[in-house]
């Protein structure tokens, strides 16, 4: 009988039971408890956690601790709290969550490309007119980040009919070029101007490292197309938002869509909130789905108990 699996999770009592019934259906040769559950004894022998941004002295209470499975994609916080000491640490690669990340994506592409904010500012002013069309081949969207939810979202877009052009930090393997022919790719930070210069849309997706906090700043949104448009779907602090509201209210940015804040929930006194040309969203883009993620933590698990090795983890250097 394998060790207990620690489950620490900072989520709800109706999100963790999700979680919990979900993990026993996907793999019931394992004993999943959650952190409270378990007895000293049985801390003692754990050598797999299940977590989501964890209490840092809980994981340090698991001394034989081998690997950390996140539950979700988004791992910064978890690099940043546990540290260079901290154990192998496995993101959540679910292609449920990645079809539903590209499936939000295209949806407010659209929302921009067929200038609904616009219509909406016209329905309150009372104004009927109709604005020109733009079809998708004629609106090139400018991705940032090119993972597994910036491939999904990258081949959404390209089956939609729009002029996708990635920028990446680092270059582009040889596989993700294979997996999208149609993609046009640039890498490193003196070919990013270029791309936001020519890009209708801009659709941010990259992870939160020391290098993307605060990328997007008034010199880079100032390099925007004129009149283009920002989705924010990665983490809030990729854009820094003074520079983006003033970019937004001096006409050079037509509009942004934010499903993410440096602070979550947004606070009530946040401008975001009332800018005639802002969407905000409740960080609702990709939300993991319990039972696909177990799937994908069930292989891992099996995976390790019969061969030993930890699942590929995270680059704790650069963070991601």
């Amino acid at each position: 009988m394998p060790a207990p699996v620690a489950f620490l999770a900072t989520i709800g009592a109706d999100e963790e039971a999700a979680y919990l019934a979900a993990l026993a259906a996907a793999m019931p040769q394992e004993t999943v408890r959650p952190f409270r559950a378990l007895t000293e004894a049985e801390r003692a022998a754990v050598d797999v956690a299940l977590v989501t941004n964890p209490d840092p002295a809980e994981v340090a209470r698991l001394p034989r601790l081998v690997w950390l499975q996140s539950l979700w994609a988004g791992v910064e916080r978890l690099v940043h709290d546990l540290g260079p000491g901290a154990p192998p640490i496995v993101r959540l690669v679910d292609p449920e969550l990645a079809r539903t990340m590209a499936e939000a994506v295209l949806a407010w592409t659209y929302y921009l490309q067929r200038d609904m904010p616009a219509y909406r500012r016209q329905q309150q002013a009372v104004l009927w007119q109709p604005r020109p069309y733009r079809a998708p081949a004629d609106t090139t969207v400018g991705l940032l980040g090119l993972g597994a939810l910036g491939s999904a979202a990258a081949h959404r877009l390209a089956q939609a009919g729009f002029r996708v052009a990635a920028w990446t930090r680092s270059p582009v393997s040889p596989a993700t070029r294979e997996a999208l022919p149609t993609i046009e790719t640039c890498a490193g930070i003196g070919a990013l101007p270029d791309l936001l210069g020519r890009s209708d849309i801009v659709v941010c997706l990259l992870p939160l490292t020391a290098e993307t906090c605060g990328l997007l700043d008034a010199g880079r949104l100032a390099a925007m197309k004129p009149g283009a448009v920002l989705i924010n779907v990665a983490r809030g602090a990729i854009v820094v938002t003074d520079d983006m509201l003033s970019a937004l209210d001096a006409g050079h940015l037509d509009h942004a869509v934010l499903d993410v804040f440096e602070t979550e929930p947004l606070p009530a006194a946040s401008p975001l909130w009332r800018h005639p040309k802002v969407t905000v969203l409740p960080h609702i883009t990709g939300r993991t789905n319990p039972a696909s993620a177990a799937a994908v933590v069930a292989g891992n698990l099996r995976s390790y108990r019969e061969t030993g090795r930890v699942p590929e983890s995270v680059d704790l250097a650069r963070g991601y």
